[in-house]
C-alpha cells in the first residue's frame, strides 16, 4: 500500500468476524459482527473515521447489504464519526460514455439498485445534518495481493506467466478500466482525513483503460514471457460454471461491463486533490515481481 493510515502514525483498528487479517504492526484487530449496530456503535466510540469496505457474498447483496448498510451508517451517526464507503461504478447502470461522478445513478438491476440506494441513503442523512460521508467509487482492482476472484487476480497472472492459455469474462479485446489496489488505499485514507472530501461521491484515480488482452499481453511481456492466447468464455460455460456456482450466476446482470467499454473518469478527483492514478505498467511490473519472489 502507498500510504495505509497505520503508515502516517494514526491509530487504524480492523473490524472482522474472526478478529483477523490485521497484517500490519500498526493495525488492531478486534472481533465485530458488522451486522450489529450496537456492537459497532462501541467501536465507533474512539474513532473519527469508519471505513465500511465489507462486502457481502454476491449472491445475496439485496438481503445482507441493506441491515449492514444501516449499521455502519448508524454506528458513524451516533459518535460523529465521518462514514467512507469503498463502492464501485453499478449504481450508474450501463452508460454509452466514460463514466463520471455527476452521473445519476440508474442502474435497473439488483446489484446496481443496492448500491446506488445505499449512497442515496447516506447522503440524505449526510444532507439533515447527522452524519459525515463520502463514497469512493472504482473499477476492477488490480495490483499485488489481489485473490483469485478478480478479473486480473493470482490465477490468471499464474496461467499467463506459465504462458498457458488465459480464459476471460466478456469480450476480450473491449477497453476496460482498470484501478490499482494502491490507489484505492491512498483515496480511502484521503477521504477520511479532507474535510472537502465529505458530501460527495469520488471515483478512485485510474489509468486509461485496456482490454483484458492487452493487460495480459503487457504481464507477458513484462515478465519475458511469450504473449499467451486470450479467449472469452462461451455463454455456455458460463451457464454451465453458475450451475456449480451461485456467485457466477449472478455475472449476467454485470456482463455489459465486459462486453462493451466500461470506462472510469477520475478527472475530478486528481483536479481537486492533486492525486495521479499509478500508470498500468507500474503496477503489472508490480504483480510480476511479488509473482516470482512468491514462487521462489
Amino acid at each position: 500500500m502507498r500510504a495505509p493510515l497505520a503508515n502516517l502514525r494514526i491509530r487504524v483498528i480492523i473490524a472482522t468476524r474472526s478478529g483477523t487479517g490485521a497484517d500490519h504492526p500498526g493495525v488492531e484487530a478486534r472481533s465485530v459482527d458488522a451486522n450489529d449496530m450496537e456492537a459497532l456503535a462501541g467501536l465507533a466510540r474512539s474513532v473519527d473515521v469508519v471505513y465500511s469496505c465489507v462486502n457481502p457474498p454476491y449472491h445475496s447483496w439485496p438481503t445482507d447489504w441493506p441491515p449492514l448498510a444501516n449499521a455502519l451508517l448508524g454506528a458513524a451517526q451516533r459518535h460523529e464519526a465521518v462514514l467512507v464507503t469503498m463502492s464501485n461504478l453499478y449504481g450508474y447502470g450501463p452508460v454509452d460514455r466514460p463514466m463520471t461522478e455527476d452521473l445519476p445513478l440508474a442502474a435497473t438491476y439488483p446489484k446496481g439498485q443496492v448500491r446506488a440506494q445505499m449512497w442515496k441513503d447516506a447522503l440524505a442523512a449526510h444532507d439533515a445534518g447527522r452524519v459525515r460521508v463520502t463514497e469512493a467509487r472504482a473499477s476492477d482492482f488490480f495490483g499485488p495481493g489481489v485473490g483469485q476472484s478478480a478479473h486480473m487476480g493470482s490465477r490468471m497472472v499464474d496461467r499467463a506467466l506459465a504462458g498457458k492459455t488465459v480464459s476471460v469474462v466478456g469480450d476480450p479485446d473491449v477497453v476496460h478500466s482498470w484501478t490499482a489496489m494502491d490507489d484505492v488505499t491512498t483515496m480511502l485514507t484521503l477521504l477520511g482525513t479532507d474535510e472537502r472530501a465529505w458530501g460527495r461521491a469520488w471515483h478512485v484515480p485510474t489509468a486509461p483503460g485496456v482490454s483484458q488482452r492487452d493487460l495480459i499481453h503487457q504481464l507477458c511481456s513484462i515478465a519475458g514471457v511469450d504473449p499467451v492466447k486470450v479467449r472469452g468464455y462461451s455463454s455456455f460455460e458460463l451457464w454451465l460454471a453458475g450451475v456449480f456456482s451461485k456467485s457466477i450466476r449472478e455475472v449476467g446482470d454485470v456482463l455489459y461491463q465486459l462486453e462493451k467499454p466500461f470506462i472510469i473518469d477520475s478527472s475530478d478527483t486528481t483536479a481537486t486533490f492533486g492525486i495521479e492514478p499509478t500508470p498500468t505498467r507500474d503496477v503489472l511490473t508490480a504483480i510480476v515481481e511479488q509473482t516470482l519472489v512468491s514462487s521462489v
